[in-house]
């Protein structure tokens, strides 16, 4: 959908300012007595408590949708703003509920088929549309601000306006700029006045940060729109402008893991994850809520570099699996409030039930997508599954790259690269994948592809190819010819997560785990013949990969021969219905295999 630049250039312009609220009447907080001031008067005390999720991705119910069923991992872990709710009133009702903030770190309406539905197939920008179901619950549950996630650029700029518009709450982002402007896009900040006892309130700002890597991963949807400058020098600008503002305490809610690390190579100058380095490098700054990198960091000091203090991060797991408090005690001293003491922990939202006002709320939702994820749009001859899908050349991930290596070939046939070989690489993106022999539904073939990607063709060498397979190899621990061979330990070498590890088929090729990484592809072929070092092929790739998710070789910087806005997903669900019938035979091949010394591993 185009960019009402009208809309879009006008709310720019107003959201240079930042969000300012008052807290409501006296509230009677936790107080210390302390040491006596001057005439033995005890010193004026104040604690408050943040409360903060992050990576929320569409989760309100603690449902699966791909599975149909409640979720559960081997954890037992719990989802949901549902879950969440409970913890939150709790909370609220131990502290009182005007000592008390709530914050998000982004990564929110994307993730589910219930956020999906209402970004795509009953979207909210309708006209006379629904309200979107996480700006629903996170109004109810009463959101003080939000920051905004890379994910929130999925769906385009219109869906994030209109998300945005629903929100009773502002969602930041100091380094969200407009292109032309280089103003902030978004309200950069949230303060909030919270009433003492003593009758000097406590001006708490929440300064919020995004991920520059929207940049690159949803090029299409912000190029030429908005830019995103790095974290760090966008803190600098900001926190002391809200220190001169009269915030006694600056927390940053930051869409950035806390490592210091990119996904993407050096595509930009920006750091992805650079939660730590902020707090290492910009003074002011008293906790930062950390998003993105899908971790559990209960707390987590880092000490400022110019004045020795130390900063309090807190990262909850993704999902709304947990909730993470800040602890606050403030004193008041020298005519100001300032921070005694802050300390972080999580709450694991499987210790409660979810909150039935919330689960009423979005019962309707909840039964429209749970109806539309289990229409049948086909048959399967056999099961497949994706269980062994990291280790073994399975016919679900040949199914992935057999429908986007024939949308590519008809994409370019008769064109200027028609008569090119067309590859394609696929991930395992979840082992738990699986098409039932019998009907095929909706969900089935959604759960093969989670993610919101979308398909680009890039031209690349045989000798890029090879050193392409190589990085994705280093996903395999090295193991010994005759030693034991433990699947539990023999992927995911260096952390390496999945969704990172790319087959390609079209080739054939062998992985020899015995080798150290950089020397482990083997016979390297394509239709019989060894691959030549100069020879041209087609890739059909997502746009994440191809936009350097990963940081895998030579992609990113690969002539674009075509692409479309058509996500990944949809594309395979269009194929089964078309196809009416899976069949492996039609599909699948083993393309690849693990060796050592030649003999293969499985």
């Amino acid at each position: 959908m185009p960019l009402n630049r009208r809309t879009f250039l006008g709310r720019s312009a107003a959201a240079g300012a930042g969000v300012a609220v008052a807290g409501g009447a006296v509230a009677t907080p936790a107080e210390a007595q302390g040491h006596s001031h001057g005439h033995g008067r005890p010193p004026k005390r104040y604690s408050f408590t943040v409360m903060g999720t992050t990576d929320l991705h569409g989760n309100v119910f603690n449902w699966d949708y791909f599975t149909d069923k409640e979720f559960d991992d081997k954890a037992h872990n719990d989802v949901g703003l549902a879950k969440i709710s409970t913890l939150v009133n709790q909370i609220r009702e131990e502290k009182g509920r005007r000592n008390t903030l709530l914050i998000d770190a982004g990564d929110t309406i994307q993730g589910t088929q219930l956020s999906y539905y209402y970004a795509k197939v009953d979207p909210i920008t309708a006209q006379h549309g629904p309200v979107h179901p996480m700006a629903q619950s996170m109004n109810a549950i009463g959101y003080d601000a939000a920051a905004l996630g890379n994910h929130e650029f999925n769906y385009g700029i219109p869906v994030l306006r209109k998300f945005e518009e629903q929100c009773d709450f502002p969602l930041l982002g100091a380094n969200a700029l407009d292109a032309k402007t280089l103003r902030p896009a978004f309200p950069p900040y949230f303060m909030k006045r919270l009433r003492t006892p003593h009758g000097r309130d406590v001006r708490v700002a929440v300064l919020g940060l995004t991920n520059p890597g929207i940049a690159i991963w949803d090029k299409q949807n912000v190029q030429g729109k908005m830019t995103f400058p790095g974290l760090e020098e966008q803190a600098a600008k900001w926190v002391p402008k809200l220190r001169s503002m009269g915030a006694d305490v600056v927390i940053v809610s930051a869409h950035s893991g806390s490592s210091g690390t990119s996904s993407y190579g050096d595509q930009l100058p920006y750091v992805e994850n650079a939660a730590g380095l902020v707090a290492e490098q910009v003074p002011g700054i008293d906790a930062i809520l950390v998003g993105h990198a899908h971790t559990e960091i209960a707390e987590y000091f880092v000490e400022n570099k110019e004045t020795g203090k130390k900063v309090v991060l807190s990262e909850p797991l993704k999902w709304g699996q947990r909730l993470t408090v800040f602890d606050f005690d403030l004193v008041w001293s020298k005519g100001r409030w300032t921070v005694e003491k802050v300390g972080a922990k999580v709450l694991n939202s499987n210790t409660v039930a979810e909150d039935p006002e919330i689960t009423k709320l979005l019962g309707d939702e909840h039964e429209k997508v749970v109806a539309y994820v289990n229409q049948v749009i086909g048959t399967s001859t056999v099961r497949m599954t994706t269980a062994e899908a990291a280790w073994k050349d399975e016919p679900l991930i040949d199914l992935i790259n057999h429908v986007q290596a024939e949308t590519v070939k008809a994409a370019l046939a008769g064109g200027a690269y028609g008569a090119l070989p067309v590859l394609s690489q696929a991930s395992c993106f979840s082992r738990t994948a699986a098409v039932p022999a019998g009907e095929v539904t909706i969900r089935d073939a959604a759960g093969l592809y989670p993610f919101e990607n979308t398909l680009e063709a890039r031209l690349l060498t045989g000798a890029q190819l090879k050193e392409y397979l190589e990085f994705s190899a280093r996903y395999y621990a090295q193991t010994a010819a005759g030693a034991p061979v433990d699947t539990a330990k023999l992927t995911n070498a260096g952390n390496i997560p999945d969704y990172n590890y790319d087959v390609v088929s079209g080739l054939t090729y062998e992985i020899d785990i015995a080798k150290p990484a950089g020397s482990r592809i083997v016979n390297l072929a394509f239709e019989g013949r060894p691959v030549d070092a100069a020879a041209e092929f087609v890739l059909a790739v997502n746009n994440y990969r191809a936009s350097g998710g990963g940081a895998f070789p030579h992609v990113a910087g690969a002539k674009q021969l075509w692409a479309n806005s058509e996500e990944i997903r949809n594309t395979i669900i269009t194929w089964v219905k078309a196809k009416g019938t899976l069949d492996p035979a039609e599909f699948a091949a083993v393309g690849w295999k693990l060796t050592r010394d030649g003999v293969p591993v499985f």
